[in-house]
Parts: structure tokens; sequence; C-alpha cells
């Protein structure tokens, strides 16, 4: 299976080669800068699954948090490609998928200690104030 994705312009690209997992979205703050108000929808696959397969994307780490995570933008265009919140994993933001219809939904939102009261969510996905216990 092959998942492919792009930034708004083309200049950047990128392929998953493996399986995705913990399809969410998220409703921090750090996101909603990101998604421009609204919660981000994501997946992730393990960092060896990933690749760019065309462009240089940019790393940003706000050096103000004790733990940043390093997000990738296309230099020309902006648009946010994923983030590593670990080395051994890549989140995948939904709105840089070739085909949207790759990722399968939400599983449950996160972070909904930050969530704005025009965020809306589901009935009856899983709703965690940060991340769910992991198990």
């Amino acid at each position: 299976m092959s998942i492919t994705g792009r930034c708004y312009c083309g200049a950047c690209t990128y392929e998953v080669t493996g399986a995705t997992f913990f399809h969410a979205q998220c409703h921090c703050r750090e996101c909603q800068y990101i998604s421009g108000g609204g919660p981000n929808y994501f997946m992730m696959c393990k960092a060896e699954d990933y690749r760019i397969t065309k462009g240089t994307p940019t790393a940003f780490a706000r050096p103000d948090l004790d733990t940043p995570v390093t997000r990738h933008f296309c230099p020309t265009c902006g648009t946010h490609l994923n983030t590593y919140p670990r080395p051994s994993m890549v989140v995948i933001k939904v709105g840089t998928l070739d085909d949207p219809a790759d990722y399968p939904g939400p599983e449950s939102a996160i972070y909904t200690c930050d969530l704005q009261s025009f965020h809306q969510i589901h009935e009856g996905l899983p709703q965690f104030e940060k991340l769910p216990p992991r198990g």
C-alpha cells in the first residue's frame, strides 16, 4: 500500500509505504495555529515508512517549549506537511493527502482541554483531555 501527498504548490511531495495508525483529530492550541483555528485531522506512520519524494521542507520547533515537536513546512507555500513527535514516528496532516479517502476518519479526539466552542466532535467519538492512555 502506498499513500502520497503534497503541499499546496506541489514543491514538496511525500510517500508513505507502510501502514498508518492513530487516526485522530487534535484540538490542542498548537494545532489550532497550524490549522487556522479548527481541529487538526491527522494519522501517523513509522518514520521508516515515510519519505520526501520531492523538495526539501523547512523544519521548525518552538524554542520556548520544554519538549517541542519538529514540524515541517513547504518553504515556498508554507503548507504544514508533517510533525515528528518522536524520532520513530511521523504525524501526517490529512489536508496534504493526494487522496483524502486514504484517511479513514478519526478514531478519537485528543487535547480536548483546548477545545473551542465552535469545534465539533462526532457523537460517540472517544475524547481525551490530553493523549489516550498507552496500552
